[in-house]
């Protein structure tokens, strides 16, 4: 063990990294946080640590997690994080202290080949497209070659692809120790280094999956840490909210009834007993998604109940599912397949009836349509509660980071979130001098974001600093629809390559637009975090809209009137400082490096026509502000402005 000063020393001047890394450069705020995670995990405290972008937060809690001599589990947000983390940041870090601990990365079972999976798609002989023949080709070629069978190491298969989930298995249709390929199975394989590790790094999907006790089949793959560091932290109250709810969906139902079929190859009598429960159970899962039509894209449960159609149609889909479950028992015993079914159909049964049953104050039951087919989910009314006592039974440290989990430098609402009571905290600023490299504007004379035509005047006054910036500019849009009209608008009249999300995958939009040099992006959603563009390529974020949360969230409707119940404001109380949070994320892909220079617009006039605007603008980066466009022109131009 060593102890805060030298853990400090370390990432200082005279320390190793700024010794053996070319272009390290130490911060006294990477430092302070170094030691305060230093702090909590040898005291397995609760930390809550704020580090602005630029600060080296990674470095700051991976050198004293792999100093401390616990089993540490590191959480990122999105599994390219998580493979940044692993396969850059963790192997540097090591090698400069010298760290000879175990390491290991851990993803959910859809990201590893399937041995057994693989094995019957190929044994179908399915029609399939010259497409996907040839990325089964391409699959079966490296399933011969590859270690890990970590569906990343296989580029030329795009992630999005409808072999994946083929090739691919879920905790429902795995077959555990009872699968002929158990012995070379890849998840197997995966968590056995894991659980060996003294440190992992997985993602928050996987790590609430196993700690919500979700994730069935090999039982908790995560034992006996000490310390949980939780990057990307903001993420963690929506997340956790998917994970301890109660869930059932269409793609389970007919997947269930498609397996079942496969699973009688080779099975003497049986598809004669299976043909007709699975063909009525994809028929009755038909006609509730076509009954279902008349609703909204989500809602609270209680609109499915008022309509006698979709009722009707539930209930019959409950009935058949019964059915089903009922033939598969008698088939159990005659492969490991339908014993895998049988669990599944039982499972989903048991589900589907607490889901359309149950009335409980402590849940909210709400219903989701997709295209083809539809959600229904029993989600907890306040998380705080299991997240407090999932902690509890861990008694190991927990720090949560990111640049984002303030609102005017308080964190009481994200502790309220997760109910956190009284942790230690910690706010770092950015080393970035945004008195120089940044400017926000805020547009004078637009409407109100409710009027109809909001986003062509938002087009309107955007325009001009598109010209003074010559494109390189991100478009962050609080709807799709309204992403949809600007998309239009702009065609028409700007010069630079657009990029519109929805017309091609993200990772490919984003090489695009970097490799263009004067692109303009617009993108709504995913787009406002977890994208990192440095240098001249992004030089102007635009926001249209403060970015509150969907008025039609029936969770949230539900949330917010169990805090008016408890004389908390929902409006200030909720949905303010969770907008603010959602706004520093998108404000914060504009400045990523020490060199970036770049103008925020911020279009939406509530932010200085209402009280709380004060809030939103307090919480961002200490940046000059403008309502002139001169002054915009002038930042590109190089040439003295107006901004104080």
């Amino acid at each position: 063990m060593i102890d805060n000063e030298d853990v400090a020393a370390l990432l200082g001047t005279e320390g190793p990294f700024a010794r053996e890394l070319p272009n390290f450069a130490p911060r006294a705020a990477q430092q302070a946080m170094a030691r305060a995670v230093q702090h909590a995990i040898a005291e397995r405290e609760t930390l809550v640590a704020e580090a602005g972008t630029g600060t080296g937060k990674t470095f700051a809690y991976l050198v004293p997690a792999l100093l401390s001599g616990e089993r540490v589990i590191v959480s990122t947000g999105t599994k390219a994080l998580q493979d940044q983390l692993y396969f850059r940041d963790l192997p540097r870090v090591r090698s400069v202290l010298d760290a000879r601990l175990k390491t290991a990365l851990l993803k959910g079972r859809s990201n590893y080949l399937c041995l057994y999976r693989l094995d019957q798609t190929v044994r179908e002989g399915a029609t399939f497209d010259r497409t996907q023949a040839s990325q089964l080709a391409a699959v079966r070629a490296w399933s011969a070659r590859t270690r890990r069978g970590d569906r990343m190491e296989l580029a030329e298969v795009p992630e999005e692809s409808p072999l994946w989930p083929r090739v691919t298995s879920t905790p429902e249709n795995c077959l555990g120790v009872e699968c002929p390929f158990y012995d070379d199975c890849h998840v197997v394989k995966a968590r056995r280094e894991a659980q060996e590790a003294d440190l992992v790094v997985v993602n928050h999907h996987l790590l609430f999956a196993d700690l919500a006790l979700k994730q069935g089949g090999f039982g908790e793959i995560l034992p006996g840490a000490q310390a949980f560091v939780l990057d990307e932290a903001h993420q963690i109250p929506e997340l956790a909210g998917q994970f301890f709810s109660q869930s059932i969906s269409a793609r389970q139902l007919t997947e269930l009834a498609q397996d079942s079929l496969n699973e009688c190859n080779g099975v003497t009598g049986a598809i004669g007993l299976l043909l007709e429960p699975v063909e009525a159970l994809q028929e009755t899962v038909r006609k509730l998604r076509l009954a279902m039509d008349v609703l909204p894209e989500r809602g609270p449960f209680h609109l499915l109940e008022a309509s006698d159609a979709i009722n009707a149609a539930l209930h019959d889909t409950r009935d058949v599912l019964a059915a089903l479950t009922d033939v598969l028992a008698s088939q159990a015993e005659r492969s490991r397949g339908f014993a895998n079914a049988h669990e599944r159909a039982a499972h989903l049964s048991e589900r589907l009836d607490r889901i359309a049953e149950r009335e409980s104050e402590r849940d909210v039951r709400w219903f989701e349509l997709f295209p083809r087919g539809f959600a229904l989910h029993a989600t907890p009314l306040d998380l705080a509660a299991p997240l407090r006592a999932m902690r509890e039974q861990t008694q190991a440290a927990w720090i949560h980071t990111s640049a984002t989990l303030s609102v005017a430098g308080s964190f009481d609402h994200f502790a309220r979130q997760l109910g956190l009571e009284d942790p230690q905290t910690l706010h770092v600023e950015s080393p970035f001098d945004y008195a120089k490299q940044a400017l926000c504007y805020l547009p004078e004379n637009l409407p109100d974001p409710s009027v109809r035509d909001y986003t062509d005047r938002v087009v309107e006054a955007v325009l001009p600093v598109l010209h003074a910036s010559n494109g390189r500019a991100f478009l962050l849009f609080t709807s799709h629809r309204a992403l949809r009209r600007a998309a239009e608008l702009l065609r028409e009249r700007v010069p630079w390559p657009l990029f519109v999300q929805g017309t091609a995958p993200r990772h490919r939009l984003l090489e695009e637009f970097r490799a263009s040099g004067h692109g303009v992006l617009l993108g709504a959603a995913s787009f406002w975090e977890g994208v990192d563009v440095a240098g001249e390529a992004l030089s102007v974020v635009v926001i249209d809209k403060l970015p509150f949360a969907a008025p039609d969230d029936p969770v949230l409707q539900a949330r917010l009137e169990a805090l008016e119940h408890s004389g908390i404001n929902p409006f200030m109380g909720w949905q303010v400082p969770s907008a603010v949070i959602a706004l520093k994320q998108g404000a914060g892909r504009l400045i990523r490096d020490v060199h970036d220079r770049g103008v925020l617009v911020l279009c939406d006039p509530r932010l200085t026509t209402k009280g709380y605007g004060r809030l939103f603008l307090g919480s961002l980066p200490p940046m000059p502000r403008t309502r002139v466009l001169g002054d915009v022109q002038a930042f590109f131009a190089g040439g003295a402005s107006s901004v104080g």
